[in-house]
C-alpha cells in the first residue's frame, strides 16, 4: 500500500460535511504502575471546518493531552482519533507523519522554534520535508510570517527575536500552507494584551476561511473568540459552552 496520504475531498462527496477532527470515546493514559496516570477519559469532540474550539480546565485537568492525542503526537490509549477522514490508529507511522506535515499545524507551548534556524526558515521547514520545493516553500513562509506580522524578522534567529515576535513565528509556522486543522497550546502566552487580541483575530480568520481550530487557553477573555468552549476536568468534559463569535468589524479593526 502506497504511504501517500489521498486527497479524500477529490474523492469522497461526503467529506463536506465530515467533521476535520473526530475524537470518539478516547482515553489517554500515560506511565506505569504508580506512576500511571489517566490523562484522559472517555473524550468525545468534533470540529469542523470553519469552528475554533477553545479548551480550558486547570492545569493537570487534560488540556495539553487533549491536543497530543487530537494530532497523533501521543497515541490513544482508547476510543479513536480521526483527521481529515483518516483514522490516525490504521495508518502506518509513515502515513501518520505525512498527514501531520500536510494537514496539522501545531503551536506548542514552550514554541519549539529551531534555534539554528532564521524565523523564514523554521516557518518553511515542515513545507519542505513535505517535499515541497525550497522556492515555494519561502514563499508561503513569507506570506505566513507577514499575516502575522512579524514579516521583518524573517532572517533573524529565535534568540535576536522578542518572546512576542517568537511566538508569532511558531504561529506562522503552524498556519503556513494549506492546513487544515490547527492545535495551539496557549498561542497568546508571551504576548501583551492587544496583540494576543490581533493573534486572536488571525485564527479566527484562518478558521472563517474554512480550516479547524482546537486552542488551551487559560485566558477567559480569549475563550470569547471561539464558536464553542470546552472545559476539562480530571480528564473530562465537564462543560460545553456555545459563545458568539468576535465581529467582523471588530476583526477588522484590530487586523
Amino acid at each position: 500500500m502506497s504511504d501517500e496520504i489521498v486527497d479524500s475531498t477529490a474523492v469522497d462527496s461526503t467529506a463536506v460535511d465530515r467533521p476535520v477532527l473526530e475524537m470518539v470515546n478516547v482515553s489517554l493514559t500515560l506511565g506505569e504502575g504508580a506512576r500511571r496516570v489517566d490523562a484522559l477519559l472517555d473524550i468525545s469532540l468534533e470540529v469542523h471546518a470553519k469552528e475554533l474550539v477553545a479548551v480550558t480546565g486547570r492545569s493537570g485537568s487534560g488540556k495539553s493531552s487533549l491536543l497530543n492525542a487530537a494530532g497523533g503526537l501521543i497515541p490513544a490509549s482508547a476510543g479513536s482519533v480521526v483527521v481529515e477522514g483518516e483514522d490516525l490508529s490504521a495508518l502506518t507511522a509513515r502515513r501518520r507523519s505525512a498527514l501531520r506535515r500536510r494537514s496539522v499545524g501545531y503551536v506548542f507551548q514552550d514554541l519549539n522554534l529551531v534555534s539554528s534556524l532564521t524565523a523564514i526558515e523554521n516557518v518553511s521547514l515542515p513545507l519542505e520535508l513535505d517535499g515541497t520545493s525550497l522556492a515555494k516553500a519561502r514563499r508561503q513562509a513569507e506570506a505566513a510570517l507577514e499575516r502575522v506580522g512579524v514579516a521583518h524578522g524573517a532572517e533573524r534567529f529565535p534568540d535576536e527575536l522578542s518572546g512576542g515576535e517568537q511566538q508569532r513565528v511558531a504561529l506562522a509556522r503552524g498556519i503556513v500552507g494549506e492546513r487544515r486543522l490547527l492545535l495551539a497550546d496557549e498561542p497568546t502566552g508571551a504576548l501583551d494584551e492587544l496583540t494576543a487580541e490581533r493573534v486572536m483575530s488571525i485564527v479566527r480568520g484562518l478558521c472563517d476561511d474554512g480550516a479547524a481550530a482546537v486552542m488551551v487557553t487559560h485566558d477567559q477573555s480569549l475563550a470569547g473568540w471561539a464558536d464553542r468552549v470546552v472545559r476539562l476536568r480530571d480528564g473530562r468534559v465537564e462543560a460545553v459552552t456555545t459563545r458568539p463569535t468576535i465581529t467582523p468589524e471588530l476583526i477588522n479593526e484590530l487586523s
